[in-house]
C-alpha cells in the first residue's frame, strides 16, 4: 500500500509540475530562512554556557546630581568584591577583571603586541570555566608577575618551544618583567570576556585600593551559591554602602546582578561596557525568529491554498476509490503523506540553500556561524521533526477538505467546491505579514539613514585616529609638529577618549555666584587644538588657548553642562559662567571656565547629550591622536602619516582608523537588523507571490472556456486581464488595510529605543501598500494576460 500510495504522490507531483515547483521552491526558502535565523539565534543564546557555576556580573547604578537621567554601567569599586564575600555568605567567590591595554611584549630580541589582555584575579580560572592546558588552575596566577598565554598567543611568542617558566618583558612607559606559569585553550568564540593572556592584578594592586570607594574602573564578577535568591540579596546592597560610603555616597548608587549567560545579549542599556565581546541585543533574535516563522507560514500557506484550489483535479480520484471502500482516514492520511513528501524535498533543497548561504551569513554578521547539520544530533532531530510538522501542517486541512467529498455528487459530475472564503483568508494573511514587513524595513532604513546622516555637532570626515602608546604618547608633541609641516594634514591634535565612546563620569566642582555645587559629568582631556580640528562651536567665551596660563587652568563646558550649572538661577545667561571657578571633585585641577561649546552628540544618536566638561591639561598626555587629511587622496595621506610615523616612533607599529568608520559601527548591529529584516521581507513578498501566481494560473485555467467565450463576444484583452485581476487586487488591498495599523504601532514602540528618531510619516505606509499592489499586479498579470491572448477556438474547440 505505501508502495502505490508513493507511485500515486510522484505521479502527482510530475503531473503538476508548474504547481509542485511552486510549493517547494516556497517552502524551501521559508524552511532555508529560519534554518538560517535558528543557526544565528543559537549561536548568539550560547554565550557563555559553558560554564558551570552561578557566576554573576555585578553592576551599578549611577545617579550623580547633574546627570540627565541614572545610568547603567559594568563597573564597579575594587574593595567590592572581597567585602561582598565576606558579608554576604551566598557569595562564595570573587574575580576582578580589567583590560590591559597597549601590550608590548618582548622575548630575546622577538617583539609581539597582544590586542587583548587582562589583569585579573588569581582565582580568575577557579571560577570561570577556561580550559588550563598547561598548569594548575589554583596557583597559575597566584603571584605578582605571573602571566597565562592562550595557545595562540603562546605559539606566536615562543614557536614550538614550551613556555612555561619563561620570562617575557612588557616594555613601555613601565617595564615589567612576567614569568609564564600557565598556557590556556584558546578562548571560545561565544564568550563574552575575550583575550590571549591572564595577567596577575596582584602586579599592579596596592594596599591602599581597599579605601578606593568610589573608583569605578573595573568589572566584578560573583560566584554565587546554587539556589541563592538573588532578590533578597540585592535588597541588601543599599545597606551594604551605607556601611562603607557617606551618606551621599551611598545615595548615589544602587548595584544589581545580571546573569552570566545575559551579559553579551541583555546588556544593550549598560554603559561603559568595554569587556563585552560582540554585545548584541537579544530581543533582535526573537524579533528575527518571529519573521522566519512568518516566512515559513507564508510558504504553508502557500501549500494550502494551492491544494484546495486545484481540489476538482483529484475530486474523481478521491470519487472512484470512496467508491470501491477507501475509508476518509485513509485518504486523508495519503494527502498527508504526500505534502510530508513535498516537505522533505523542500528540505534537501533548503539545506543546499542554507550551505551556499552560510558563509555569506557569517561574514555579513561577523559570527563564526556553522551549520552542523550531521554531526549535531539535536539539530538534526529538531530540522527532520519541524519537516514532518511542517508537513503536517501544510497538508492538514487539503487532507480534510479532499477526503471530504461525497463520491456520488463526483461521479455524477455535481460536486460543489464552494467558496474560497478559506483561500482568501489566507491570501489576505500572507500579504498582510509581507507588507508589514515592508513598512518596518522602510522605517528601519531610513532611521538608520538619519542617524548616519545627522550632524553631530562637529566635523568626523577624513579625520584618522592613531592610539598612542606608552612609546609614543611621550613623543606627541613631535608627531603632531612633523605632521603639520606635510601638505597632507590640515590639523592635529590629541585627546584621552575617542567622540563615539561612553566618556568617563567624573565628579566637578563649581564656584559660582551661589554656594558651591557638586555635581557628576562626562568628561575628556584635550589638546588647545581640539574643538578647532572638530569644527565644534563655542557659543560664550573662548576657545583654549595653547601657552602655560591654560594648561591645566582651563575648563571648556558643553550647554547642558552649563545650564545644569545655571539651574538655580535660569535668568542668567550662559556668558556669567565665564570666569568662574570649576575642577574636579577631590583633585588638584582648580580652575576657570573660559567658554561654552555648543551641544554636540559625543555618543550615539541612542543616548541623549549629557553634561561634559573639557580640560586642557597636557602633562597627564593623551591615548590617541587626531589627524584631519587634506584632499581626496586618502591612500597617499596615510602613507604620508605612517613615514612621519615611523621616522619618529620606529619601535611602535603604526595603527590607524576613520573616524567616521568608527560611527558607523556604533550603528552596525542596527543596521544588520534593517538588513536582515528586509531581505526577509524580500523573501515574504517572494513566497506571497509565488503562491499568487500558482491562484492566477489556476484560476485561469478554470475559467478558460469563459474567456474564450467573452473574446468570441468581444470582449478586450484589457477587459479579460481586469476581470480575471480584480478579486485578487481586492485581497491586497484588505491586506495593506490590516498591515498598516499593525506595523504603525510595531514602528512607533521600536523608535522608542532611540533618544534621536524620525517622524513616522505616511508616505512610507502608501508606498509599501503601492508596492505590495505593483507587485501583485505584475504578478497576476502575467497569466491573465497570457489567458485573454489564447485563440478562443482552441479553448471552445471541444463545445
Amino acid at each position: 500500500m505505501l508502495k502505490n500510495y508513493l507511485k500515486i504522490a510522484f505521479r502527482n507531483i510530475w503531473k503538476n509540475k508548474v504547481f509542485s515547483g511552486i510549493n517547494i521552491i516556497g517552502l524551501a526558502i521559508g524552511m532555508a530562512a529560519c534554518i538560517l535565523i535558528m543557526v544565528f539565534v543559537f549561536y548568539e543564546n550560547s554565550f557563555d554556557k559553558f560554564h558551570s557555576k552561578n557566576i554573576y556580573r555585578l553592576d551599578e547604578v549611577q545617579k550623580f546630581k547633574g546627570m540627565v537621567a541614572p545610568q547603567k554601567v559594568a563597573l564597579s569599586m575594587f574593595p567590592m568584591g572581597p567585602t561582598l564575600k565576606n558579608e554576604f555568605p551566598e557569595i562564595k567567590n570573587f574575580v576582578r577583571i580589567r583590560k590591559f591595554d597597549d601590550v608590548a611584549l618582548l622575548y630575546q630580541e622577538k617583539k609581539t603586541e597582544l590586542a587583548n589582555a587582562l589583569w585579573v584575579d588569581e582565582n580568575f580560572l577557579q571560577v570561570f570555566d577556561y580550559e588550563l592546558v598547561d598548569g594548575q588552575k589554583g596557583n597559575v596566577l597566584r603571584e605578582p608577575n605571573t602571566v597565562v598565554l592562550s595557545e595562540k598567543s603562546a605559539a606566536g611568542i615562543f614557536g614550538n618551544q614550551n613556555p612555561i617558566g619563561k620570562s617575557i618583558i612588557h616594555y613601555g612607559g613601565d617595564t615589567l618583567t612576567f614569568k609564564v606559569t600557565g598556557v590556556m585553550r584558546n578562548v571560545p568564540p561565544t564568550s563574552h570576556l575575550q583575550f590571549d593572556a591572564l595577567f596577575s592584578f596582584k602586579t599592579i594592586i596596592k594596599p591602599d585600593y581597599m579605601n578606593n570607594w568610589g573608583g569605578n574602573w573595573l568589572v566584578t564578577y560573583l560566584e554565587l551559591a546554587p539556589g541563592a535568591n538573588i532578590a533578597a540579596l540585592e535588597k541588601k546592597f543599599p545597606a551594604y554602602l551605607g556601611r562603607h560610603m557617606s551618606k551621599e555616597g551611598a545615595s548615589s548608587y544602587e548595584l544589581f546582578l545580571q546573569p552570566l549567560t545575559d551579559v553579551h545579549g541583555r546588556s544593550t542599556e549598560i554603559t561603559h561596557d568595554y569587556i563585552n565581546y560582540q554585545k548584541f541585543d537579544r530581543n533582535y533574535t526573537y524579533i528575527f525568529s518571529v519573521i522566519g516563522i512568518i516566512v515559513l507560514v507564508i510558504a504553508c500557506v502557500n501549500f494550502m491554498n494551492l491544494s484546495t484550489a486545484r481540489s476538482t483535479g483529484r475530486a474523481k480520484e478521491v470519487g472512484i476509490r470512496k467508491s470501491i471502500g477507501a475509508q476518509r482516514f485513509q485518504l486523508a492520511g495519503q494527502f498527508i503523506g504526500e505534502s510530508i513528501l513535498l516537505a522533505f524535498m523542500a528540505l534537501v533543497l533548503a539545506i543546499l540553500m542554507v550551505k551556499l548561504l552560510i558563509p555569506a551569513v557569517s561574514n555579513f554578521s561577523q559570527r563564526e556561524l556553522d551549520f552542523a547539520f550531521f554531526t549535531n544530533p539535536s539539530l538534526l532531530f529538531g530540522i527532520l521533526f519541524g519537516t514532518v510538522v511542517i508537513g503536517i501542517f501544510s497538508g492538514l486541512y487539503p487532507a480534510a477538505f479532499l477526503s471530504s467529498f461525497q463520491p456520488i455528487m463526483v461521479l455524477k459530475g455535481t460536486l460543489k467546491t464552494g467558496k474560497a472564503n478559506f483561500r482568501n483568508v489566507l491570501v489576505i494573511t500572507q500579504f498582510s505579514s509581507a507588507i508589514f514587513l515592508i513598512i518596518a524595513t522602510g522605517f528601519a532604513v531610513k532611521q538608520l539613514r538619519y542617524m548616519e546622516q545627522k550632524d553631530p555637532g562637529f566635523d568626523k570626515e577624513q579625520v584618522v585616529i592613531i592610539p598612542l602608546g606608552s612609546k609614543s604618547g611621550p613623543k606627541y608633541q613631535a608627531l603632531k609638529q612633523e605632521l603639520l609641516s606635510g601638505s597632507f594634514v590640515s590639523g592635529v591634535t590629541g585627546s584621552q577618549q575617542r567622540l563615539g565612546n561612553n566618556l568617563h563620569q567624573t565628579g566637578v566642582t563649581f564656584h559660582g555666584d551661589g554656594p558651591q555645587k557638586e555635581i557628576a559629568s562626562s568628561q575628556v582631556v584635550v589638546d588647545p587644538d581640539y574643538l578647532s580640528l572638530y569644527k565644534i562651536k563655542i557659543i560664550a567665551g573662548r576657545n583654549f588657548r595653547d601657552d602655560t596660563a591654560d594648561n591645566a587652568k582651563a575648563y571648556i563646558v558643553n550647554e547642558s553642562l552649563a545650564r545644569e550649572l545655571l539651574k538655580d538661577q535660569p535668568k542668567l545667561t550662559l556668558q556669567t559662567l565665564i570666569g568662574k571657578h570649576f575642577g574636579f571633585s577631590g583633585m588638584d585641577s582648580a580652575g576657570v571656565i573660559v567658554g561654552v561649546a555648543k551641544d554636540f552628540n559625543f555618543n550615539s544618536l541612542h543616548h541623549k547629550i549629557e553634561t561634559l566638561c573639557l580640560f586642557n591639561q597636557k602633562d597627564w598626555g593623551y591615548e590617541e591622536m587626531s589627524v584631519r587629511i587634506k584632499g581626496k587622496d586618502a591612500k597617499q595621506a596615510i602613507a604620508g602619516i605612517q613615514a612621519v610615523w615611523n621616522s619618529i616612533v620606529p619601535e611602535q607599529e603604526f595603527e590607524y582608523s576613520f573616524l567616521d568608520d568608527h560611527f558607523a559601527t556604533l550603528y552596525k548591529a542596527d543596521s544588520q537588523v534593517s538588513e536582515i529584516v528586509g531581505i526577509l521581507a524580500g523573501q515574504a513578498i517572494f513566497v506571497s507571490c509565488l503562491g499568487l501566481f500558482g491562484l492566477a494560473s489556476y484560476s485561469a485555467e478554470r475559467r478558460i472556456k469563459e474567456i474564450g467565450v467573452r473574446k468570441v463576444m468581444g470582449a478586450s484583452v484589457a477587459g479579460i486581464v481586469a476581470l480575471l485581476s480584480k478579486d485578487f487586487l481586492k485581497l491586497v488591498i484588505v491586506s495593506i488595510i490590516i498591515a498598516t495599523p499593525v506595523a504603525w504601532w510595531a514602528v512607533s514602540t521600536w523608535l522608542k529605543d532611540f533618544a534621536y528618531r524620525i517622524d513616522i510619516e505616511w508616505w512610507i505606509f502608501a508606498l509599501a501598500g503601492a508596492l505590495s499592489v505593483v507587485v501583485a499586479l505584475l504578478t497576476i498579470s502575467f497569466q491573465s494576460v497570457k489567458a485573454a491572448l489564447t485563440n478562443p477556438v482552441k479553448s471552445l474547440r471541444s463545445e
